[in-house]
């Protein structure tokens, strides 16, 4: 059995079955799902994940250097592509986050370390059954979202990164039955 969100579509089997709560320790990757995430307010998830690879080609395969030098120019590229999902704001922010993630490695040494100290170095695995709510955020989310919102962030709300850390294996939400539970 696996939980009953990801049984929506072939998207979200897949992605829960390979990445929905795997650690990860990549900046680019956490950068991407930051991202995505912030881009998917408001939005159902499912939506997101059908336009990921289109993401990734105007984003530079979220290269943070890269996404964070993009000109004016290459910004309006993006907001006229229909393969994306083009709100003005969301996409603004996409550069304006790799900025700030930028300056993040730079202080901090990696984005990785400064996302994992929000949960001292190791997920955290919630006891949830499959017909319990899925949690939207918790004081870790809330302890990041404040952080990252005070050096400038956008899109970035305690719900945002909730979900970005679920995504990344900061916590791990897998209901008890389900197969990918650690």
């Amino acid at each position: 059995m696996r939980c009953a969100w990801a049984e929506q579509s072939d998207a979200e089997r897949v992605y829960h079955d390979t990445e929905w709560g795997v650690p990860v320790h990549d900046d680019r990757l956490l950068f991407e799902v930051l991202a995505l995430r912030g881009v998917q307010a408001g939005l159902a998830w499912r939506i997101v994940l059908t336009k990921r690879d289109a993401f990734r080609r105007a984003f530079h395969d979220f290269d943070i250097g890269a996404v964070a030098a993009m000109s004016d120019a290459e910004m309006a590229k993006v907001l006229s592509d229909r393969a994306v999902i083009r709100n003005r704001l969301k996409i603004e922010a996409v550069r304006t986050n790799a900025r700030l993630v930028a300056r993040i490695v730079e202080e901090e040494g990696s984005f990785s370390a400064f996302l994992w100290s929000f949960v001292g170095g190791v997920p955290r695995v919630n006891a949830r059954r499959d017909s319990d709510p899925m949690p939207v955020f918790d004081e870790a989310s809330d302890r990041m979202s404040a952080v990252l919102r005070k050096r400038g962030f956008r899109f970035a709300g305690t719900a945002i990164c909730y979900a970005m850390m679920q995504s990344a294996g900061l916590v791990d939400d897998h209901a008890c039955e389900c197969f990918r539970r650690r």
